[in-house]
């Protein structure tokens, strides 16, 4: 389910970054602090028939704007990334899916930190999972929330 509210940061994750929209990634649900991901095998495998490494970590790298997106005001705000590392676990031979959330506390704290400092990193530990639930590959990355710059508009608040 895809809330309402959150129907235009879905467009943007999906569509927003040229790079990105040629994966076919799909948000499946898109809730207040929790988005579910998923990535096709349909245009994103390699030479040997499995889904291609750089669409898997474009899937592990994603979150960290999707869950930005659900959890903060992207009026005042903007995600970048800071570092993001994979781990492949085993092939992925189907579509596969990623879902992240985030506490209340953990966007109250990281609000009040960027609202004194200008910035807040905010870590992630995520899995990326096959159609029938096995992880394929584990996800670490660290992303950054900052106060939007004055006079530049956030592409997520459209």
């Amino acid at each position: 389910m895809i809330e309402e509210r959150f129907k235009n940061l879905v467009v943007y994750l999906e569509t927003g970054v040229e790079a990105i929209a040629r994966t076919g990634v799909k948000a499946l649900e898109c809730r207040e602090r929790y988005v579910k991901l998923l990535m096709p095998l349909a245009g994103n495998t390699n030479h040997i028939g499995i889904m291609y490494a750089g669409s898997l970590f474009t899937l592990g790298e994603v979150p960290g704007g999707a869950i930005f997106g659900a959890s903060f005001d992207v009026t005042k705000y903007v995600p970048i990334v800071k570092e993001v590392s994979i781990r492949f676990r085993r092939p992925a031979m189907t579509d596969v899916t990623l879902e992240v959330s985030m506490e209340k506390d953990t966007v109250d704290t990281l609000t009040k930190e960027v609202e004194s400092k200008g910035k807040a990193d905010f870590p992630l530990q995520l899995e990326i999972k096959d159609a029938s639930g096995e992880v394929v590959a584990l996800v670490s990355g660290i992303w950054q929330i900052r106060a939007l710059p004055p006079g530049m508009a956030s592409p997520l608040a459209k």
